[in-house]
């Protein structure tokens, strides 16, 4: 028994020492410098080793002390680019709102924006291995995140980050035409067609172009049939033929017509 306390308490020591050295560094006042931009780029340095908390004074410390310094606009950024790396996203987003509400004429107003706009992007559910794919997940914040860089892009349409911006923008729209995809795979399951042509519907109309496109307008066509709506069945492969021309698509879509 004694033997079995002695080595707990041995476990608890290393433990606390462990915490002590992983702490270390973090405590305390930084050595401020004179110059605000000094105070910049030793923030900047702390933040890329992950010291959090030293980074943060140093952009503090900056944002309070020199008001009227550019510098000073530049830590309000860098504090919400902190709280980024921490994935505080919630928190990062307030920061840069309120830049943009604050310096509206500013040069890096853009940045504030678009980086208001990736929050939403970052807090998207990933397909962790132990989780259910993201498609099946709650979709709140890539919808949140369609609506955000739409709006970066029409807002700013000479940003440098325009380019990303719109990549992301796409990866957004195909993680939501997925989930369409997989609600409409789950009611085919359950024979609901009504309900999979109107998830298809509007997966083709919100999320046009995808590389989901194909096996949508194929699956509207199947739930078509399964509803005896000749018609509408038809008109499908029309649509195939007309938004995919000259694809593989579309010579399957004629050889189902029987032209």
């Amino acid at each position: 028994m004694r033997l079995f306390r002695a080595v707990c308490l041995s476990a608890v020591l290393c433990t606390a020492a462990g915490c002590a050295a992983l702490n270390s560094g973090q405590a305390g006042e930084p050595d401020y410098s004179a110059a605000a931009d000094s105070n910049i780029r030793l923030g900047d340095e702390a933040l890329e080793r992950k010291d959090f908390l030293q980074a943060e004074k140093y952009y503090e410390y900056v944002r309070t002390k020199f008001p009227y310094l550019e510098a000073a606009n530049e830590a309000e950024l860098k504090l919400g680019d902190l709280n980024f790396a921490q994935e505080r996203y919630p928190e990062a987003r307030e920061k840069f709102q309120t830049f943009i509400k604050l310096h509206p004429t500013h040069p890096k107003v853009d940045y504030a924006a678009y980086r208001s706009a990736l929050t939403h992007f970052a807090d998207v559910p990933s397909d962790f291995f132990l989780l259910p794919p993201s498609k099946e997940k709650d979709q709140t914040e890539v919808l949140a995140a369609l609506v955000s860089l739409s709006d970066f892009i029409r807002q700013y349409p000479r940003s440098q980050y325009l380019p990303e911006a719109k990549e992301n923008l796409e990866k957004t729209r195909l993680r939501l035409a997925e989930h369409e995809m997989y609600v409409a795979s789950f009611y085919a399951k359950r024979e609901r067609w009504k309900a999979v042509v109107q998830r298809l519907e509007g997966l083709l109309k919100d999320y046009p172009g995808t590389r989901l496109e194909e096996a949508a307008l194929f699956d509207l066509h199947s739930a078509y049939v399964r509803l005896n709506d000749t018609e509408q069945a038809r008109k499908t492969l029309e649509r195939v033929i007309e938004r995919l021309p000259g694809t593989p698509a579309a010579e399957r879509a004629r050889r189902m017509m029987g032209s």
